[in-house]
């Protein structure tokens, strides 16, 4: 390629007026950087490091002399023409560029490839709005592209610029075939979706890191100080402290079984078709997969970090899960690099371990264990495998077919497909866990077996399962009806996030003419079922006509209500009508026979499994019922 007329060339501005273009055009040339750097650093990373690269577009010097270009004329100021925007827009492509150029040991890291030292702000994720279905789709479909193609995009699509201009501006920034990266940068109908906020990284969402997880990386800091000190001191006693004679075996025992658990080559592997024939429908019928599932280095890391934790691991554990070390040969899973750490799965019949690390060296590794024994085809579809800037990756299982993105809030609207990896992962899919709001709840509709089964992220390694129907009788959610009952009460999920849930099953109990014509309320139970089986949580819900959202009535934790075992629920609401007057309205499943309710100035009694007697604000009353065959039972609490 011939290079462009240098007559046509920005000069090297002096600072002031590179300076003066950066403040002007700042949220462009930071959306321009964004949208270059590769979409496999995180949003939260790729934010951070856009603002440092336009922050280092600024020229050392008065004047940058050594890109001047003699007989250019600056511009004059305000548009794309003017001689500062160009030459620090110039400065940020290049940048953005190196910044998706892998390490190598062959060559000293560019500036540009390391991690910004500013801006930085700990103990917070930052990352733009998150956008729609079309966003999602592009933003997948610039992953796919390199670091020149997407700069083709940006220019082309942000800046304006016809193709000669992008054809010159590459050479500029030293892409080695300006022609092949505009090829590759698609269809121009996409235009539009470029100046979207889902790539605004100057309009922000804040989000905490994992709380949990640093508090415990303070605490084990803290705790190995601590042992530190004491073993100090200890040394310098006289006799040498703990001597050669103690009774404590040395760090790495000679014990056969022990050493088994910790060999590679002792993984057990199932066989990538024996899912199609086992009986068993669990995580032991799924095959080893990723791109690492040979690399003996990396599972041997895992293993022995599995085994004995150094104080720099992060570890976590849903409860009731214990977190102690293998009994023996574990199965693999999964082994592979995703997004910027590289991830391993076990399993060993009791738990699914994941042992995560960066993708270079090993410090910040990560080891979390859940709870899976029992598990079934209904509840070993799929693990997280990923979860970076509020998005997550899922590992779905062997038998699943097809997956699909599905708004809970949204019951109408037709679920977004997804593509699997070929290895199962699913693309990264904003995890509600991470929302601090309710203004969408996603759930992942899985098809394979011959079912669909509806999922969600709750902040655990194992997603809970969301079916709808009576105690005993659970089904997949499927029908419109109960999509419209989850859409009311997905946003009570994180009252039940973080605790080791199952699955979560919802069911209309009861539907209650409302005083004074106001139409019918409906009356809900959610039981989220957790692996460990005795800390279930209850919910009864109440929804009047015309509500977007369910109010929860009551709730217990440890209750055998509104499940197999007692499938009977019974809950009370005050409630006021459009007159003002006070109720309390109480609703039983069909299993009670008659209501009562006294207390707080408020007696009355009816038959059947509804009631409504005026109370008045505030009453504080006491519910019960009786059963059909004339035993007395109490609400829900």
């Amino acid at each position: 390629m011939t290079a462009p007329d240098t007559a046509t060339r920005p000069l090297s501005p002096d600072v002031e007026q590179a300076e003066a273009a950066i403040v002007e055009h700042y949220p462009r040339l930071v959306r321009l950087a964004y949208l270059v750097l590769p979409p496999a650093l995180g949003r939260n990373r790729r934010v951070l490091t856009a603002h440092s690269l336009v922050h280092r577009a600024l020229p050392r010097g008065r004047r940058d002399a050594a890109a001047a270009v003699q007989g250019g004329v600056p511009g004059q100021r305000g548009g794309g023409g003017d001689a500062g925007y160009a030459y620090v827009r110039l400065r940020v492509l290049r940048a953005a560029l190196e910044a998706g150029v892998p390490l190598t040991f062959r060559a000293l890291p560019r500036r540009a490839q390391l991690p910004p030292v500013l801006p930085q702000v700990w103990g917070l994720r930052l990352f733009p709005r998150s956008g729609g279905a079309e966003e999602l789709a592009l933003d997948q479909w610039l992953a796919t592209l390199g670091g020149p193609g997407r700069a083709a995009c940006v220019l082309r699509a942000l800046e304006r610029l016809p193709e000669p201009e992008v054809l010159r501006v590459l050479d500029e920034a030293g892409v080695a075939d300006p022609a092949a990266a505009v090829a590759e940068s698609g269809d121009p109908a996409n235009d539009s979706l470029f100046a979207s906020p889902e790539f605004d990284p100057c309009v922000l969402q804040a989000r905490p890191t994992d709380l949990l997880r640093r508090r415990r990386l303070v605490r084990a800091a803290v705790a190995a100080g601590a042992a530190l000190a004491v073993c100090g001191a200890l040394l310098a006693l006289p006799g040498g402290g703990w001597g050669a004679d103690g009774a404590a075996a040395p760090p790495y025992s000679r014990n056969a079984a022990a050493e088994e658990a910790l060999d590679p080559g002792k993984l057990l592997r199932a066989a990538p078709a024996l899912w199609r024939t086992s009986s068993r429908t669990d995580f032991s019928a799924w095959p080893a997969r990723g791109d690492r599932a040979d690399d003996t280095g990396l599972l041997r890391r895992a293993l022995a970090a599995w085994a004995r934790p150094g104080s720099s691991v992060a570890v976590s554990a849903t409860p009731g899960t214990p977190a102690g070390p293998p009994m023996g040969p574990a199965q693999l899973l999964f082994a592979g690099a995703v997004d910027q750490a590289v991830v391993v799965l076990f399993y060993d019949g009791l738990r699914v371990v994941r042992y995560a690390e960066p993708r270079t060296g090993t410090a910040g590794a990560a080891l979390d264990f859940a709870r899976t024994d029992g598990a079934s085809a209904d509840t070993a579809t799929a693990l997280v495998v990923s979860r970076v800037d509020g998005n997550v990756r899922y590992l779905a299982a062997p038998w699943v077919t097809g997956a699909a993105l599905r708004d809970l809030l949204k019951p109408g609207e037709t679920p977004a497909a997804l593509k699997l990896g070929p290895d199962g992962v699913t693309p990264p899919v904003p995890s509600p866990a991470a929302a601090g709001n309710c203004t969408g709840w996603n759930g992942l509709a899985l098809t394979g077996d011959g079912a669909t089964r509806l999922i969600t992220d709750l902040g655990e390694l194992t997603p809970a399962r969301l079916t709808s129907g009576a105690p005993g009788a659970e089904r997949d959610v499927t029908e419109a009806a109960e999509l419209g009952d989850w859409s009311r009460i997905a946003c009570l999920l994180p009252s039940v996030r973080s605790h080791g849930v199952r699955t979560v099953n919802a069911w209309t109990y009861a539907k209650q003419p409302l005083p004074e014509g106001e139409g019918t309320a409906t009356w809900l139970c959610t039981r989220a079922e957790t692996w460990q089986g005795s800390a279930d949580r209850v919910q009864a819900q109440f929804l009047t006509p015309g509500a977007p959202l369910a109010a929860q009535a009551a709730r217990s934790e440890g209750s055998q209500a509104c499940g197999p075992r007692e499938p009977r629920v019974l809950a009370g609401v005050l409630w006021k009508s459009r007159a003002g007057q006070w109720y309390v309205l109480a609703a039983g499943s069909a299993q009670f026979a008659s209501l009562s309710v006294s207390g707080g100035g408020v007696n009355g009694s009816a038959n059947g499994n509804r009631l409504a007697v005026k109370a008045p604000a505030g009453a504080q009353v006491d519910l019960s019922g009786k059963l059909t065959d004339g035993t007395k039972a109490g609400a829900l609490r």
